[in-house]
């Protein structure tokens, strides 16, 4: 019997989002899955702000969250549950307002 050895790294995915346009937040590799146990968005200014995430598979976009309102000066944690996110899907962030919010996201990829 072969056993394959699973490879567990924690990582964290961070963006500033400086503009209003969708920017990538996490890609996972080929091979890869990776357990999204945290995504937290920080407000850096004194006027509320909102935030969308998408999940892209193949040529499909999901939406996760759209419109998410963010309040003034806050810090917001997106996720009740762990996301899985499989191998090459992209974790997509758009603010509404550039240079108003910042995103972590905690992870954990396994591999093979």
């Amino acid at each position: 019997m072969v056993h394959e050895l699973m490879t567990n790294r924690y990582i964290n995915a961070k963006v500033a989002l400086t503009t209003a346009s969708a920017t990538t937040l996490y890609t996972c590799a080929p091979g890869t899955t990776a357990i999204v146990k945290s995504i937290l968005v920080a407000a850096l200014t004194t006027t509320p702000d909102a935030i969308e995430v998408t999940i892209t598979s193949g040529a499909n976009v999901y939406t996760l969250f759209g419109g998410a309102v963010i309040g003034a000066s806050t810090t917001v944690e997106l996720l009740s549950e762990p996301l899985v996110v499989q191998a090459t899907e992209v974790l997509t962030v758009t603010a509404v307002t550039a240079n108003r919010l910042h995103v972590v996201a905690s992870i954990l990829e396994t591999t093979q």
